[in-house]
């Protein structure tokens, strides 16, 4: 490999070709480091998506990797892949900021279980991925490292919380990223970057370290570039933690199979908007061939959505417990530290009463019931992975959709937060692209714990389209 452009090309090759061109002994790890190392110094000073970069500790990784390569014998899986952290996931010995300038300085002792099993599973991290204050909001900026750019057009954001992570993935300078969601936090970062961000069940990779591991509402997944490389890290990170008593009792090797199935015939609720959603038309438009791609792979598909009703209830009152939870003491004691959506969060936390609290659980178990039994019959739910193309940098949050005024920062990415009220698995695959070129993912919903089921489809409707080859001008400039 001696040649840039070739370099640029292996970059963005799918995790699981590079992969396989580590165990044929093609290129090395240290070279496919190389590579993803000069990306991120053409790419990243605009794009900053990689705040934290740590090489020489990569290059001993890609080391240990090649000589694991060369012994032979049984492989980890992602040996010699370089992978990215979000800056929310502790790092031992790598500075973790939560994007908060409380811990500018903060470097952790331990590894998050997400990091610590890319590891096991012969990663090389070159670093950490931008996120926005504690993943307060959809947008990635903080006033540690500053905003985060979409390579689709610079002056718009990539999404968020994991938007270092979305971006760091479509500009090649990493084979996978790790992130997490809690309300739409990889599903809308991958849609406004044309990546492929997967919200696992909860307790699929289960979430440590944790202040209450019965906690359901959040959850850790991957971002990749195709769906065979989500299931690639799933099936290197997915599996039981005994200190996570929700942890899913499942081998991640349940991931290591061909993803290829037969819909034909299988029911494939399509809905626009999940029940009168404000969604920008630009974005109902784009999604459109959508709709027939899945008609074409076999799926029998009709209008239709189950009653959300009381989704915003049981996600915004749960939500504010877990500020409470994580900010309550803090926010009191040092105010001036974060920023206002934070206190916004934590304060309405604060106000909940046990009633409160009460009706609100009791409003989750309705609603998961319907659900399910809506999925019962649908098998699957599609539907749009944001209700709006990426904006602009300089905007916090959309104030308004299509003409409706939202009520606060979180209301505008309800189409995804009300799946993550019950815990569903979901996916955003690339799907489309606005009039100015934009793109635009769909948003593909599975029955409980049926992961495989929705990367299955996924990755069926992904074959159909083949969107993902399409990457930013930006990037190939």
């Amino acid at each position: 490999m001696t040649e840039r452009t070739d370099a640029r090309d292996i970059v963005l090759l799918r995790a699981v070709d590079q992969a396989a061109m580590l165990r044929r002994r093609e290129i090395s790890a240290t070279e496919l480091l190389e590579a993803h190392l000069d990306q991120i110094e053409r790419t990243n000073p605009e794009l900053n998506a990689i705040v934290t970069l740590t090489p020489e500790r990569a290059f001993e990784l890609a080391a240990a990797a090649d000589d694991r390569l060369s012994e032979g014998g049984s492989i980890p899986l992602l040996t010699g892949l370089p992978v990215a952290h979000k800056d929310l996931h502790e790092t031992a010995g790598i500075r973790t900021t939560f994007g908060s300038r409380v811990y500018r300085n903060y470097v952790p002792t331990r590894n998050a279980l997400i990091v610590q099993r890319q590891l096991d599973a012969g990663a090389v991290t070159v670093g950490k991925t931008n996120a926005p204050e504690h993943g307060a909001g959809n947008q990635t900026f903080n006033e540690v490292f500053g905003v985060t750019r979409n390579p689709w057009d610079l002056s718009l954001t990539p999404g968020g919380s994991s938007g270092g992570a979305a971006v760091a993935v479509a500009a090649g300078m990493v084979s996978l990223a790790d992130g997490s969601d809690h309300g739409a936090s990889l599903r809308n970062p991958a849609s406004f970057t044309n990546t492929v961000g997967f919200r696992p069940s909860p307790g699929r990779i289960p979430t440590w370290p944790s202040k209450d591991v019965w906690w359901t509402q959040s959850v850790h997944g991957p971002m990749a570039r195709t769906v065979e490389d989500i299931a690639l890290f799933m099936a290197a990170t997915a599996g039981p933690d005994p200190r996570i008593p929700v942890s899913i009792d499942q081998p991640a090797s349940s991931f290591a199979t061909p993803l290829q199935a037969d819909w034909s015939g299988v029911t494939l609720a399509w809905s626009d908007d999940l029940g009168g959603l404000p969604v920008e038309p630009e974005v109902t438009t784009a999604l459109q061939p959508a709709r027939a791609a899945l008609e074409d792979v076999g799926f029998t598909v009709i209008d239709a959505e189950p009653d959300f009703k009381g989704a915003e209830e049981v996600f915004q009152v749960f939500r504010g417990l877990s500020f409470v939870r994580e900010f309550g003491d803090a926010v009191r004691s040092d105010p001036d530290s974060y920023k206002e959506t934070i206190h916004w969060n934590t304060e309405y936390g604060r106000s909940l009463t046990a009633a409160d609290i009460g009706k609100a659980a009791e409003a989750r178990t309705r609603l998961f019931n319907r659900v399910a039994r809506f999925l019962d019959e649908h098998r699957f739910l599609a539907l749009p992975a944001s209700a709006v193309p990426p904006f602009s940098v300089e905007t916090e949050y959309p104030r308004e959709i299509a003409g409706v005024k939202q009520e606060n920062y979180t209301s505008w990415f309800a189409c995804c937060y009300y799946i993550s009220a019950i815990g569903l698995p979901a996916i955003s695959v690339p799907a489309g692209f606005t009039d100015d070129g934009l793109p635009v993912g769909l948003q593909i919903v599975g029955r409980h714990r049926a992961d495989l089921d929705v990367l299955r489809a996924a990755f069926v409707f992904q074959q159909a389209t083949m969107l993902w080859q399409r990457h930013p001008p930006s990037v190939l400039a």
